[in-house]
């Protein structure tokens, strides 16, 4: 997916064990335009650019993982706090850019569009 000039670049460090744990899991990156790629071959020494798509991709992954008993059975593990606290820190990201917006609720929207077409009127 190409970034539109006007989308957001998210510029975040990863390193140490936070990029060690996120590594384990881009397998559940596989459809992600090439997220998991990047994840695999970012080094962790400079701030790598995410844009929204990417950050929302990471959360899902890193939320599915910490749920997972076979995983992270033991929560208090080191590898458990490392991922844990990247994805707070990726929500604190998105929400600090993106928290503003609300999706609207399905029937709200289908209401709105109903009876309007994207066809010219003849």
């Amino acid at each position: 997916m190409k970034p539109c000039s006007g989308d957001y670049r998210h510029k975040l460090l990863i390193s140490g064990a936070e990029l060690e744990e996120l590594k384990k899991h881009t397998g559940s990156m596989a459809e992600a335009f090439g997220l998991d790629r990047k994840i695999d071959n970012y080094m962790g020494t400079r701030p790598i650019t995410l844009y929204r798509w990417d950050l929302e991709c990471l959360m899902d992954v890193i939320d599915l993982a910490l749920t997972d008993e076979r995983d992270y059975p033991d929560k208090s593990a080191q590898e458990f706090q490392a991922l844990n606290r990247l994805g707070t820190r990726l929500r604190q990201e998105y929400d600090s850019v993106y928290g503003e917006e609300k999706a609207l609720p399905v029937e709200k929207a289908e209401t709105q569009t109903k009876g309007k077409s994207s066809r010219k009127k003849e």
